[in-house]
């Protein structure tokens, strides 16, 4: 009995634990799956912002210049109809003297009187001589009732003093478009605000939180007034909805971008997981008492049974190693897939930024390729993708180095701690090895496989955005095939 004891006790532990940890592992999950929504979110509203502050700056900069007369504002409406279409998120540009009274509105006819010397935006510019951008809390439009956010400059006469405002508006409908377009489910919510705490747009849309200041709501005198990133645990003042939250302050403008997921649908699955555990546990107890009356007469079998268990154990964490390995490989080629390029690139950047070295990075195109399937057919085109990925993994030595297949034909190459003569060696190494080999390529001016290479290099903050090292390196490789191809161009 006492044996009986100690493994329901054990049991009961271990899946206690087990559960514990699952929850908190789907917590973790929850938690970085919101700072990605935050970093870009984050990225698309300072896009955003940096597109209308310089349309602001050139619009100012005209008004100085040339002046606020009829002829003028015609030229200025002109341009802005050539701009707009370029920028969809824009509702409307006005412009306003320095009375509040309207000198040109972009979408739509001039109301009579129409006047906006009362809005926040025309008070800061007309009370602070600032020249920078102001984004204002969120108003409603008293044309059409849209829920806008205004960012806007003050320009002054040529005597220095203010002479109006330039005000581009944004529609909150644009923003909620996108933000419909996350999973965050049915309790989500996301959030757009100063850091002030004053709400500019929040997903799901609630007309009566626009403008709502929560500075004093717990969350924010805890987590947001001394962290620009992180994730919390609370119960939303707007709607009494347990979230988890993450949160990122902008490292350029006063605003947060706050993603919040319903604590209980983010755990949903975990409780069906720890429900059936629990099931199976209970189960695992009660037979656990049905037998162990047996177990000393049975004590060979038994034994011989938890040892198949546990082969079976290994075979299975075998077979998921093997699996694991097979999701990084690329199936034609051997060579690392794309997504175990991402992850690696990912994870060398942040080493690099990290330790102070540089990171180089290799994009490879077969020149030519199509040609070469159109000649001598996909299986021959399969075969020749094979042998040149051997050539090209074979200049590479170091174990941190990574040959992957980006896509298609294309090859990308990560190098460590690796600068641009370093990169140079090993890109001229493959054009000097793929010569040698001399595989045959009928369509090619070169007679033989030839390869086009974009080389780029990046250090500390080169390395905060990976599309743009990428970019960098694929705009190296079209430098590379304008140049005749079967050679390598680094980045300009």
């Amino acid at each position: 009995m006492l044996l009986l004891l100690v493994i329901g006790c054990s049991l009961t532990s271990l899946t206690i634990w087990k559960v514990w940890s699952s929850r908190e592992r789907a917590l973790a999950e929850v938690d970085v799956h919101g700072l990605n929504l935050t970093q870009a979110l984050n990225t698309y509203t300072e896009g955003i912002v940096r597109q209308s502050s310089l349309l602001l700056l050139g619009l100012v900069e005209r008004l100085e210049t040339e002046g606020d007369g009829p002829a003028q504002i015609q030229r200025i409406q002109s341009l802005i109809d050539r701009q707009q279409p370029l920028m969809p998120q824009l509702s409307g540009i006005t412009i306003y003297d320095r009375h509040g009274h309207w000198l040109m509105s972009s979408n739509r006819p001039i109301p009579e009187g129409a006047n906006s010397s009362d809005r926040a935006y025309f008070i800061h510019h007309r009370d602070s001589p600032s020249r920078e951008p102001f984004i204002g809390p969120p108003i409603q439009s008293r044309a059409n009732h849209e829920w806008v956010v205004t960012i806007s400059r003050r320009f002054n006469d040529d005597a220095g003093q203010f002479a109006g405002v330039v005000a581009v508006t944004l529609g909150v409908e644009n923003f909620l478009r996108v933000f419909g377009k996350l999973d965050v489910g049915q309790d989500g919510a996301i959030g757009l605000s100063y850091t002030d705490g004053t709400l500019l747009v929040r997903y799901p849309f609630r007309e009566q939180d626009m403008g709502r200041n929560f500075s004093s709501s717990p969350i924010y005198a805890k987590y947001l007034v001394d962290r620009s990133v992180g994730t919390a645990s609370y119960t939303s003042s707007l709607d009494g909805v347990e979230r988890l939250y993450a949160f990122r302050k902008s490292e350029t403008l006063p605003l947060i971008t706050t993603v919040a997921l319903g604590k209980d649908e983010a755990l949903a699955a975990w409780r069906i997981e720890a429900a059936l555990s629990a099931v199976v546990v209970a189960g695992l107890l009660g037979l656990t008492g049905l037998i162990g009356w047996f177990l000393i007469l049975d004590i060979r079998r038994r034994t011989e049974a938890e040892e198949a268990l546990r082969d079976a154990q290994q075979q299975l964490l075998a077979s998921n190693r093997q699996l694991e390995l097979l999701a990084l490989k690329d199936a034609l080629t051997g060579l690392a897939n794309r997504r175990c390029f991402d992850e690696t690139l990912a994870v060398e950047a942040r080493r690099a930024q990290r330790d102070g070295t540089s990171l180089a990075l290799l994009m490879i195109d077969i020149d030519h390729f199509k040609l070469f399937n159109d000649a001598l057919g996909h299986v021959a085109g399969d075969a020749c993708l094979q042998a040149v990925s051997k050539i090209l993994e074979g200049c590479v030595r170091r174990p941190s180095d990574l040959v992957a297949r980006y896509g298609g034909e294309e090859i990308a190459v990560i190098m460590p701690a690796t600068d641009s003569a370093g990169a140079t060696v090993v890109a001229q190494l493959m054009l000097e090895r793929l010569q040698q080999a001399n595989i045959a390529h009928p369509g090619s001016p070169f007679a033989r496989i030839t390869v086009s290479i974009g080389m780029a290099v990046g250090t500390g903050a080169q390395l905060d955005s990976l599309p743009a090292l990428i970019q960098t390196a694929d705009q190296a490789l079209y430098r590379a095939k304008a140049a005749g191809r079967n050679g390598m161009a680094g980045q300009a």
